[in-house]
Formats: C-alpha cells, structure tokens, sequence
C-alpha cells in the first residue's frame, strides 16, 4: 500500500523546514539564500559578457579567487565592492530594493 504524500507550496515547505518569517532560523536561512542569489547573478552576467573569472578580476581590481568565493557563496562582500564589481567589471549599475 502506496502512503499518499501531501503536496505543499514552497512557503509551507520553507515554514515547516525553517520556521515562519520573522523567526531567527528562517531569517538566516533567507538570508544565506540572498547570498546564494547574489552569487548566481554575479556568475551569469559574468559569463553572458564572455569573461572568465580573472578578467573580471582584473578589471575591477580585485582576484580571481575573490569572484570565485563571491559566485560560490563562500565569502561576504562590501558593498562598496560590489559596487565596484558590478561597475567596472561589468559596465552595470547597482540599484537595491529593501521590503518591509
């Protein structure tokens, strides 16, 4: 006999793992997931204008070991190096949105 398995949207899923918005463990996973974001986008608008990891190093002033930290999730970032990232590197503007 087959055990029905109840289908839940993401949200239920995310509260039943994390807990609901505004506990600690849900906010830090929401967190880590943002990194997580920043990171993926970081890495595709890296590779849709075709450079590698150190030229876009080099043309922000910073290493490639850096960006590749940053793309995989394993290092924080300053703003003002994103900032510099996104800008020099990539010839893009950094615009940020805040909910409430």
């Amino acid at each position: 006999m087959k055990k029905k398995t109840k289908i839940v949207d993401f949200d239920e899923h995310l509260d039943k793992e994390y807990g609901v918005r505004g506990t600690k463990s849900r906010e830090l996973f929401e967190e880590g997931f943002e990194a997580f974001k920043l990171g993926i986008m970081l890495q595709e608008l890296r590779k849709n204008q075709g450079l590698t990891q150190e030229q876009l190093a080099k043309k922000c002033g910073t290493t490639k070991t850096y960006i590749s930290r940053i793309e995989n999730n394993a290092s924080d970032i300053r703003l003002s190096t994103l900032m510099r990232i996104i800008r020099e590197g990539l010839g893009g503007h950094l615009k940020l949105n805040v909910e409430l």
